[in-house]
């Protein structure tokens, strides 16, 4: 047991900081004292060893999920979790959740008057298969206004939770599109430091590409090690 409890890492340099000051909300949450490390229980550090059985269905089309299909660019999103290695991780559960293409959560809290759309309601989750590799089929979301600063907007962007063999390893990470202006001057993609911001950005492919149906982006997350996707604190709000 006590070879699964790990010692607190500091953040590396391509994690974004805990305080951004651009980015507001972070200076009312970031600690001020150094962590503390603390035992994870059992139930933490271990958890099912077949995702599916407790996640219930995949929900890979978010555009099939209602009477009829929401509306927007229909995009197919997929890509691969790997290790440090480049090695495939299997039976990693990948939640997505995201605006519609009016750039509206279907969210209590969301205040932006853009229209709900009656068919989309953001959410999906699958499971990787035994090559890492994970596929959605989605719309591409709009970008909205998020009050953080005068004339703030939030570029495009997909929400991914990964969750692996236990319940401590959630992580959560964004996913931006590779044609979007807005990213340059978007503080929460700016709390990442470039070059490691570009492991948020996806890529246009061809090759996923339906002819005549979706466009295609690829996005492949890596776990920990040199080419590590950046992730989130796990209190961040849904911006």
């Amino acid at each position: 047991m006590s070879s699964l409890i790990l010692p607190y890492a500091g953040l590396d340099a391509g994690q974004p900081a805990s305080l951004s000051p651009d980015y507001r909300s972070t200076v009312a949450r970031s600690p001020r004292l150094a962590p503390i490390a603390i035992p994870q229980t059992l139930t933490e550090v271990t958890g099912p060893t077949d995702w599916s059985r407790l996640m219930g269905l995949a929900m890979a089309d978010l555009t099939a999920q209602h009477k009829a299909e929401p509306q927007g660019q229909r995009i197919v999103v997929t890509g691969r979790v790997l290790d440090e290695d480049g090695r495939p991780v299997p039976n990693t559960v990948v939640e997505i959740w995201q605006a519609n293409a009016a750039g509206r959560y279907i969210h209590a809290k969301d205040d932006w008057p853009a229209p709900l759309d009656p068919n989309f309601t953001g959410v999906g989750r699958v499971v990787t298969d035994d090559e890492g590799r994970y596929r959605y089929v989605t719309i591409r979301p709009g970008a909205y206004p998020w009050g953080n600063h005068k004339n703030a907007w939030r570029p495009a962007h997909i929400h991914l939770s990964l969750l692996g063999p236990a319940f401590a390893t959630r992580l959560v990470t964004q996913m931006y599109f590779p044609d979007d202006p807005l990213i340059e001057i978007d503080p929460i993609a700016n709390a990442v430091p470039m070059p490691y911001r570009q492991r948020m950005v996806s890529r246009f492919d061809i090759g996923t590409t339906v002819p005549n149906w979706a466009l295609g982006y690829v996005f492949d997350i890596v776990l920990k090690g040199r080419d590590q996707t950046p992730f989130e604190d796990d209190h961040d709000d849904d911006h």
